[in-house]
């Protein structure tokens, strides 16, 4: 890992962490590429999702594509490359069936009488919240600390690396284990309700 450590920010140094990486399949090299380039990849989110926490959950995704399509690519330019790859990311997401569906959000309705069913909503959210509260506790330690400082207090890997002492790698895994556990947990207590 001493070669790390002799590789400045430049172009030059991307192409040798590309090729590294290539080469061994050493997930660390890609790290570090990444970590280089996750707020550009979270700003081409932002813009597209208008939505921090979407755009959070994207930078993990798109990692994760990173991995897999790195490998097949031929790639010169690794930020340019990336930064197409995070468009490309999102506008599919956007064009999504689920995305296509919007609800125009109007408070006046919201407070109607006769519209009663909202009120329910508003309780089927609480409920879930609640939920998800009583899941979370049902982590591991390590998952449910990186989930609350990612989701709950906005911390990014970095951030959550230096608070907790976990190493980048563990942070991001802990966080997608986390986020799979907890959507599994929760949907469990869905079907108890139902």
């Amino acid at each position: 890992m001493a070669f790390l450590k002799n590789i400045s920010k430049d172009t030059s140094a991307d192409k040798e962490l590309v090729t590294a990486f290539k080469t061994s399949g050493d997930i660390n090299f890609l790290s570090t590429l990444y970590q280089r380039y996750m707020d550009l990849v979270f700003g081409v989110c932002l813009k597209y999702f208008k939505d921090p926490e979407r755009s959070k959950d994207a930078v993990m995704d798109i990692f994760d594509e990173l991995n897999t399509k790195l490998k097949v690519h031929e790639v010169d330019n690794f930020k340019g490359w990336l930064h197409v790859l995070a468009r490309n990311y999102c506008l599919m997401q956007l064009r999504s069936p689920r995305n296509m569906k919007t609800t125009e959000f109007n408070p006046v309705f919201m407070y109607s009488e006769q519209n009663t069913h909202l009120n329910g909503e508003a309780l089927e959210k609480e409920e879930n919240f609640k939920k998800m509260e009583l899941c979370i506790e049902t982590l591991p330690e390590e998952q449910k600390q990186s989930v609350k400082l990612f989701y709950l207090e906005s911390k990014c890997y970095n951030e959550i690396a230096e608070i907790t002492g976990f190493d980048w790698n563990k942070v991001r895994s802990y966080i997608q284990n986390g986020k799979r556990n907890l959507k599994i947990c929760m949907e469990g207590k869905q079907n108890k309700t139902d």
